[in-house]
C-alpha cells in the first residue's frame, strides 16, 4: 500500500520538472506540490485530462537520486476529481488601516534583500513585504551562515547567523520606493533597527518619505554582532517603550514593534509598545539556539544564533495567543511569524487574531511558488465553510483556549483501534509499556494490539506514534 504522505515528502520539487515535461497533458509536478502543501482536494485538476500513459512517461522522467517517485500510483490514489466551488471568498484584509489584498507577507529577512526579489514575489502574487531590516551600523556576515536540522530533504527547523541588509540605507529605502510606485496595490513595509533615539527617528522618517505603507521595529534579532541592538532591545519593556513612542511621536505612518521570543513573558515588552501608541505588533523573530554541524562552522567556530521553521510554530503561536488573550492590550492588531509552510499553518495564526502572516524559511527552502498553495488552500477552505471574507475568521479560535484550571477533568476518551489499517509493527505498544501506562498489550503470534481498558487513561500517546492512522478516538465518558 503506498503511504502517500511520505512518498510525496520523497519528490524533490524540481524547477522546470522533467517529469511535466514529459507528460503530454497535465501537470504532474504541480499536482505533487499541492498535495505536499496539504491541497489534495485540489490536485486533481491539473491531471485531470492525464492519461496513464501520461503518468508513466511522467515518472520515467523523474530524476530522483534515490528512485523515481511513484507519479501514477500516486495521484491516482492521492487526487480526488474537481469541482470548482461554488463561492470565490474574497483574502482582502485590512492591516493597520492599510487594505492588503491577501494576508500572506514576506518576512524581514534574506528573502527580500533587493528589488528584483520582492517585484518577482509581487508579480507570483505576495500581498505585502516587510522589506529586510534596515540600519546604519556596517554588517559583516560570516560564512557559511545557515545550518538546518533535516527530516529527508525537508527542514525540521532552520538556524541562520544572518543579521541585517547588507546594502547601505539609502539604497534600500530607494528600493522601497520604487516598489510602491511600480506596485501601488502591495504594502511596503520597512523594517528598520536603530542604535539610539535618533537613528530610529531618522531612518522611520525616511520609510515614510519613501511612500512604505508602514514601519517595523526590529527590536529582536538574536545575533547582532553589537551589543544594545535587535533582541537586546527586546528584552528590556523600557527601552521597547522609549524606542516605539519616539518612533510614533515622529511619524504618521502604523509603527509595528517586532518582539522577541527570547524573553520568559512577552507581556511586558509588548505593553510597553502597546501603551507607547504601536499600531500592530509582530511576533516572533527566530529562537536563540546552537547547532553542533561541522559543515556550519565559522573558521572553526560556533556561537548561539537564531532557530527558525516548522519546529518553532508552537512557540510563536504561544506569544501571539497570549498577547491576542490580554485584555489590557485590546484591539491591538497582530502579525504571525513562525513555521508557516502550508495554508494551514497561517489559518491557526489568523484563528488566535492575525491579521496578516510572515513567512520566511518555507521560501527559502521552496521558494516564492508557495503562494499559490496558500491561496488556494485558504480560499477553498473558506468556500467549504461558506466563508465571504477573511475578516470573519480573525480571532475565531480564541474562545477554545482556557487556562489548565479551566479544562474539563471529569470525563476521558480512549483510543480505538481501526483493525483494518493496523499493520501490526507493535509501536503502540513499545511507547505505551515504556512511556505510557502499560494498558496495551500485543499478541506476538497474531501481530495484534488490545487496549486494556481498566489501565488506559486516555492520554493517546498511542495514537499520536502510529505510523498509519489506525489508532482513532471513542466518544468522551465520564470517569468512574
Amino acid at each position: 500500500m503506498l503511504h502517500i504522505k511520505e512518498e510525496v515528502a520523497r519528490c524533490l520539487l524540481c524547477e522546470d520538472a522533467p517529469c511535466t515535461k514529459a507528460c503530454i497533458k497535465g501537470d504532474p509536478a504541480r499536482a505533487i506540490r499541492a498535495i505536499r502543501f496539504d491541497n489534495s482536494k485540489n490536485a486533481g485538476r491539473w491531471i485531470a485530462d492525464c492519461s496513464d500513459a501520461d503518468l508513466e512517461r511522467a515518472e520515467q522522467a523523474c530524476i530522483h537520486y534515490d528512485q523515481p517517485i511513484r507519479i501514477r500510483e500516486l495521484l491516482r490514489s492521492a487526487c480526488q476529481e474537481f469541482e470548482t466551488p461554488d463561492t470565490n471568498p474574497s483574502l482582502q484584509i485590512t492591516f493597520c488601516g492599510i487594505k492588503c489584498e491577501n494576508p500572506f507577507f514576506l518576512a524581514s529577512s534574506a528573502i527580500c534583500t533587493n528589488y528584483e526579489m520582492v517585484a518577482r514575489a509581487f508579480d507570483m502574487g505576495w500581498g505585502g513585504v516587510f522589506y529586510k531590516t534596515i540600519c546604519k551600523q556596517d554588517i559583516r556576515e560570516v560564512s557559511p551562515r545557515f545550518d538546518a536540522i533535516k527530516e529527508n530533504t525537508s527542514f525540521a527547523g532552520f538556524r541562520n547567523m544572518e543579521q541585517l541588509s547588507e546594502n547601505p540605507y539609502e539604497v534600500d529605502f530607494d528600493i522601497l520606493k520604487r516598489l510602491k510606485q511600480n506596485y501601488p496595490s502591495k504594502v511596503v513595509i520597512a523594517s528598520i533597527m536603530g542604535q539610539f533615539e535618533e537613528e530610529w527617528i531618522e531612518l522611520a522618517k525616511m520609510a515614510e518619505f519613501a511612500g512604505c505603507d508602514a514601519v517595523e521595529l526590529n527590536f529582536s534579532c538574536p545575533q547582532m554582532r553589537l551589543a544594545g541592538m535587535g533582541s537586546d532591545v527586546g528584552q528590556d519593556h523600557e527601552l521597547v517603550t522609549a524606542y516605539t513612542a519616539y518612533v510614533k511621536q515622529n511619524v504618521k505612518i502604523p509603527v509595528i514593534p517586532k518582539m522577541t521570543p527570547n524573553i520568559t513573558h512577552m507581556k511586558e515588552p509588548a505593553l510597553g509598545a502597546y501603551f507607547a501608541g504601536a499600531d500592530a505588533i509582530s511576533a516572533i523573530n527566530t529562537i536563540k539556539s546552537v547547532t553542533f554541524s561541522p559543515e556550519a562552522e565559522v573558521s572553526e567556530k560556533k556561537t548561539v544564533s537564531g532557530y527558525s521553521g516548522r519546529a518553532v510554530k508552537p512557540i510563536a503561536q504561544r506569544f501571539i495567543l497570549e498577547m491576542a488573550q490580554n485584555q489590557i492590550m485590546k484591539g491591538i492588531e497582530l502579525s504571525g511569524i513562525g513555521g508557516i509552510e502550508t495554508w494551514r499553518d497561517a489559518l491557526e495564526y489568523i484563528q488566535i487574531g492575525c491579521r496578516n502572516v510572515q513567512v520566511c524559511t518555507a521560501v527559502m527552502e521552496y521558494g516564492y511558488r508557495i503562494i499559490d498553495d496558500l491561496i488556494l488552500g485558504m480560499t477553498t477552505y473558506m468556500a467549504e465553510r461558506g466563508i465571504e471574507h477573511l475578516e470573519d475568521l480573525v480571532g475565531e479560535q480564541l474562545p477554545s483556549f482556557v487556562l489548565p484550571s479551566e479544562l474539563d477533568r471529569e470525563t476521558m476518551v480512549l483510543p480505538k483501534i481501526d483493525r483494518e489499517k493496523c499493520m501490526g509493527c507493535g509501536r503502540c505498544h513499545i511507547s505505551c509499556t515504556d512511556g505510557g501506562h502499560q494498558a496495551i498489550s500485543f499478541d506476538l503470534t497474531e501481530r495484534k494490539p488490545h487496549i486494556i481498558g481498566q489501565k488506559c487513561v486516555g492520554c493517546h500517546l498511542c495514537r499520536l506514534v502510529c505510523p498509519t492512522g489506525a489508532i482513532g478516538m471513542s466518544k468522551r465518558f465520564k470517569k468512574q
